[in-house]
This record gives structure tokens, C-alpha cells and sequence, in this order.
């Protein structure tokens, strides 16, 4: 989910409700700028990702991509919060870039290389 630093991390775990609605990604934005009037706009998108057999709990796996969160979205592809975050590094929202480099940049990517690196994997 998506961690503002002003927000204490909300919405996190909650991103995808965070107005109410699953899944309404319009409501979740205005929402969260809303909550975000003259406050900082530092944020990161975090994925863990567990790894269980047989009932064992054999590790979490996390992923992060730091960022800053726009005033007003900008950019059609993706969804959720895409278009209001802007990856360090980079001036473009990920609304913004091609979906090659999106998808190399983020926190899902991330904690999947971490998984990948498990030693029960690669046995």
C-alpha cells in the first residue's frame, strides 16, 4: 500500500479502501489529498510478501519505492495512487512512465527479488 508520512503511514493497508469504496481509485485520491492540505507529501509504496509451507512461517519479504505525492494527478496509466507519486529520481508520476519501467521500480518488483533470494527457493 501507499505510507504518507504525514498521515502517520495511512492509508497503507488500507489504500485500496481508503475512502470507503474497494477499489475506487478516484475517491481514495481526493480523499488523500484532502488529508494532505499543506502538509508534506512524502511517501513510499510498500509490498511484504510471505513466505509459508505446511503451515511455517519461513519469512516476509518487503519492497519499497520512496517518493512525493502531487497536488492534483497527472497521467492515465496505472491506477490507484499512480498518478499523484512520483518516484525519486524521476519527474514523471507513475501514471506517467512506460510500464516497463514502473513495473522495474516497484515495491511489488522489490519484495519479488528479495522472495526470489529466499535460500528455501533456491534450493
Amino acid at each position: 500500500g501507499l505510507e504518507v508520512d504525514a498521515r502517520d503511514g495511512a492509508p497503507g493497508v488500507l489504500s485500496a479502501r481508503y475512502a470507503g469504496e474497494q477499489g475506487n481509485d478516484e475517491a481514495n485520491n481526493a480523499l488523500l489529498l484532502r488529508n494532505l492540505d499543506g502538509l508534506s507529501r512524502t511517501a513510499r509504496f510498500r509490498c511484504v510478501i510471505a513466505l509459508a509451507r505446511g503451515g511455517t512461517l519461513h519469512g516476509t519479504f518487503a519492497g519499497a519505492v520512496e517518493g512525493t505525492l502531487l497536488e492534483t494527478p497527472r497521467g492515465s496509466s496505472g491506477f490507484g495512487y499512480d498518478p499523484l507519486f512520483i518516484p525519486e529520481g524521476f519527474s514523471q508520476t507513475f501514471a506517467e512512465l512506460d510500464a516497463a519501467t514502473k513495473n522495474r521500480l516497484s515495491h511489488r518488483a522489490r519484495a519479488l527479488e528479495a522472495l526470489a533470494q529466499c535460500p528455501l527457493l533456491l534450493d
